[in-house]
């Protein structure tokens, strides 16, 4: 599926193709050796509040925690046989392999640009969120759109995001769970320094989920460099692959024994950006799982060395050395 393809290819809201390489990013604070000093103070609005304004990617350190808080999910009954459905037909109506808007499922932040009445972010994607900060509520009755509405407020320093009026067309989550239109999203949005934010997102909805749903995301400032244009339609090449069905898939046997020596954490740096990222091999029993910033998975066993799975072919080339295949590249992983 497209969006867990781009969490292991590039990680959680990473940038596209940078613009204006060589352009230092006005006002940043750096260190002796000119590089960012990510651990400054956070920058303030001229009311005192810290100001968010950034090209913001996932920070990697974070990873593992949003992976397994995505496991956690407790849908009811019908949502939870819809998901399956869905994932049976390897997610090709998912709303974003249509090149649809992503709603609540979106994790990151993008570009944020704040001003005193109201906060955007701007997505990559020709996408954008409005929070709006000038004291108004949410509706009662909203009309129903892609990203929803939201407004907010400030808990201290940290910034109290609420939003409703989402339509259910959007997928919570890459496993297909299903929301409806009575979902609600309540973000708590904090920058402890110059380069991080912490969020944390939670998910309410009595007519699909058991219980309130809360997911941590690590993002990090991504400095010198400017976000390009991506329109999905454009050289859309997804769609064409995703045919047949997951029960369609002939696991070939493996030995556990086997499968227990490609268990462990495997490491890769990102092209873009160069940070390293973490993707994790469980062996259980005669199955060998992939965990990562995305919920574990079972992976299906092409051959003693080849598996499959989150849309990519993982090949174990060689002891503690992943080759991961996507349709945005290949990423080779190193045991640690």
């Amino acid at each position: 599926m497209r969006a867990a393809i781009a969490l292991i290819a590039i990680g959680i809201t990473a940038p596209a193709y940078a613009q204006w390489v060589h352009l230092k990013t006005p006002g940043l604070p750096r260190l002796a050796d000119g590089k960012p000093n990510l651990s400054a103070p956070a920058p303030r609005t001229a009311d005192g509040k810290p100001d968010f304004s950034g090209l913001w990617r996932g920070d990697a350190a974070g990873g593992t925690a949003t992976g397994k808080a995505m496991e956690s999910i407790k849908p009811q009954a019908w949502a939870k046989e819809l998901a399956e459905k869905r994932k049976i037909n390897y997610g090709s109506d998912a709303p974003t392999i249509h090149c649809l808007p992503f709603g609540p499922q979106a994790l990151g932040v993008g570009k944020i640009v704040q001003a005193p009445n109201s906060l955007l972010m701007l997505f990559g994607v020709t996408l954008y969120r409005e929070i709006h900060l000038d004291g108004r509520q949410l509706e009662n009755d909203p009309n129903p759109s892609w990203m929803g509405y939201s407004v907010g407020h400030w808990d201290g320093d940290t910034l109290v995001i609420e939003s409703n009026g989402f339509n259910d067309k959007t997928w919570l989550d890459d496993d297909g769970h299903p929301h409806t239109e009575a979902l609600r999203v309540t973000e708590r949005l904090r920058r402890p320094d110059f380069g991080h934010l912490e969020l944390t997102k939670t998910f309410t909805d009595p007519g699909a989920l058991l219980e309130p749903w809360t997911i941590p995301v690590k993002l990090e400032i991504d400095p010198d460099t400017e976000d390009v244009e991506y329109v999905c339609n454009e050289n859309e090449r997804d769609q064409a692959h995703l045919v047949g069905k997951t029960t369609d898939e002939k696991s070939v046997p493996v030995a556990p024994a086997l499968l227990s020596k490609y268990a462990g954490d495997y490491e890769f740096k990102i092209p873009d950006t160069g940070q390293t990222m973490t993707v994790t091999f469980k062996h259980d029993g005669d199955a060998l799982f992939i965990s990562g910033p995305f919920p574990s998975t079972k992976m299906t066993s092409l051959s003693d060395t080849e598996f499959s799975a989150v849309g990519a072919t993982i090949k174990f080339d060689s002891p503690g050395v992943a080759l991961i295949s996507t349709v945005e590249g290949d990423l080779k992983a190193t045991k640690k």
